[in-house]
Formats: structure tokens, C-alpha cells, sequence
């Protein structure tokens, strides 16, 4: 058996065209674009071209990008009050703060500034509460594009094992809750539980997201399961999953590749939630299960 390749690339493209065209019928009608502001501190590599890339994808997706960029010895409280700024702005929908933020800076006051109802990262309490008990919030974009690809590629999860290891509160804790909404049984592992291959070895669907390149090995796996690998690791200088690719495409029914899998779904996840937002903040209604 040779897993089927799941093409996140692909699938982000149609959601980005989607958002697309959804945000210029929402400029129709509101009478201004959504709006996303990136809040970059510092001048951190990595984190200044993740912020042009969520910058570009905004623009083309028919949104208004307001980036501020701070410099490195910014302190707590200019930092908060232009959290506020953007809170109280109308033309503002959604909040992201690129993190890491400089050690400095506290993260967690920071993230809980943001009003939950502009948290288009999913990361606030209130909207991990929403999540958890079933209330329409913001859902971290990282585990939703997961679980588009996973209903794009298995249609109905319902009664399915699903086995998600890592518990982060960023990936693992909400695919969790977003399994379990969708009528999955699902065992939330880590690094530390017993016998993880025997629970893997029983899962339709496993999410890896453990931060540890190639941790889970292709004979832990049940034939014919579904694996999303959201690990991004750098080894020798090539990136590569949380899954061990080839041993698992062996097995596996369908499996994410590395990069090109779960990595472009984050943003256009992004986008959509910042237009969904949008409508909320706007009082315009939404499909939003059509995007």
C-alpha cells in the first residue's frame, strides 16, 4: 500500500479563492474591506517573513493588511495600549501578535488584551472556552485547517478513533475538542503516555504534533489510517513531519507530506476567520460552513 499524498497546498488555494470572493461581497455591503493587523515586535527572522506572508495573503485575499512593526525594547505598556488601539478600531477585525514576543515582554497579558471577538488566532481563554463547550468562537487555525483536510478526505468522522499526540494549547488541546465535536473517540497522548504505539495502532486518524522529527514510526500505525502531520522540524537543514514519511506511506490510507500539508493551511484558516469576524463585528450574516 502507498498512502494517498493529502495536497494542504492545494486545499488552502481553494479556501484563499473562496475567502476571496466572500470578502468582496462583504466590502459590497459593509462599505470597507476586513480587516487584519499583525503586530510584529523585534526584528525575529523567521517571525518578519511569516509576517510579509500573512500581509500578502491578506491583501490578495480582497482584505485590508495593517501591519506595526515595533522595535525590540518596546515595553509592556506601549505594547497593551496599542492592543487597545486595535481593539477600539472599527476598521479592525482581527488581532494577531506575532509571537515569540522579546522575553521582556509578558505574552499571556498581552495575548489576553486582545479582545476575544478580534482573536483571530483562537489563543484566548474565552475562545478556548467557546470551544470547549460547543459555543461559536474563534477556533486556533492550525488545528482547523487540520480538520478541514481530514473531512475533505474522509467525509463523516463520526464514531472514528482518533488519536491526536501532543497537548499544546495551540494544536494539540483544540484538535482534541474539535475531534470530539465532531463525534471522533479520541485520546489526547503525548510524549509521556504509556505505550503510545498501542494507542496509535488502534486509530482511524492520527495528528501528530509532538515537535519531534520523525517520532512516530510507520509500524505503530493501523492500515489504512489517516495522518495528519503537523510537525515542522529542521534536520540537516530539509524539513520534516513529526511522522517518519516514508515508513508511514506505507501503511497509511492518506498522510500530510512535509512541507506542502498542514503548513498552508494556518493562513488561509487565518483569513477565513478574519472575514468570519468580520461579519460578526459587522452584523452581516455568514454561511460559514460554505467557506
Amino acid at each position: 500500500m502507498t498512502a494517498e499524498i493529502i495536497d494542504g497546498k492545494a486545499f488552502a488555494a481553494g479556501l484563499r479563492a473562496r475567502v476571496g470572493d466572500v470578502a468582496a461581497a462583504f466590502e459590497a455591503a459593509a462599505g470597507r474591506k476586513a480587516g487584519l493587523a499583525v503586530v510584529l515586535v523585534g526584528e525575529d527572522p523567521a517571525s518578519a517573513v511569516y509576517v510579509r506572508s500573512k500581509g500578502k495573503a491578506t491583501l490578495a485575499a480582497n482584505m485590508a493588511s495593517f501591519e506595526h512593526k515595533l522595535p525590540a525594547d518596546t515595553d509592556q505598556a506601549t505594547l497593551i495600549a496599542l492592543v487597545d488601539r486595535l481593539n477600539a478600531d472599527g476598521k479592525v477585525d482581527g488581532i494577531l501578535v506575532q509571537l515569540p514576543l522579546p522575553k521582556h515582554l509578558d505574552e499571556q497579558a498581552v495575548l489576553l488584551r486582545i479582545s476575544p471577538d478580534k482573536d483571530v488566532d483562537g489563543f484566548h481563554p474565552v475562545n478556548a472556552g467557546r470551544l470547549a463547550t460547543g459555543m461559536p468562537g474563534f477556533v486556533p487555525c492550525t488545528p482547523l485547517g487540520c480538520l478541514m483536510l481530514l473531512k475533505d478526505q474522509l467525509g463523516d468522522l463520526s464514531g472514528k478513533e482518533a488519536v491526536v499526540i501532543g497537548r499544546s494549547n495551540i494544536v494539540g488541546k483544540p484538535m482534541a475538542a474539535l475531534l470530539t465535536a465532531a463525534s471522533c473517540t479520541v485520546t489526547l497522548a503525548h510524549s509521556r503516555t504509556r505505550d503510545l504505539p498501542g494507542h496509535v495502532s488502534r486509530a482511524d486518524i492520527v495528528v501528530a504534533a509532538v515537535g519531534r522529527a520523525g517520532f512516530v514510526k510507520g509500524e505503530w500505525l493501523k492500515p489504512g489510517a489517516t495522518v495528519i502531520d503537523v510537525g515542522i522540524n529542521r534536520v540537516d537543514g530539509a524539513l520534516t513531519g513529526d511522522v517518519e514519511f516514508d515508513s508511514a506511506a506505507s501503511v497509511a490510507g492518506a498522510i500530510t507530506p512535509v512541507p506542502g500539508g498542514v503548513g498552508p493551511m494556518t493562513i488561509a484558516c487565518l483569513l477565513r476567520n478574519t472575514l468570519v469576524a468580520a461579519h460578526r463585528n459587522a452584523g452581516i450574516a455568514l454561511d460559514e460552513a460554505a467557506l
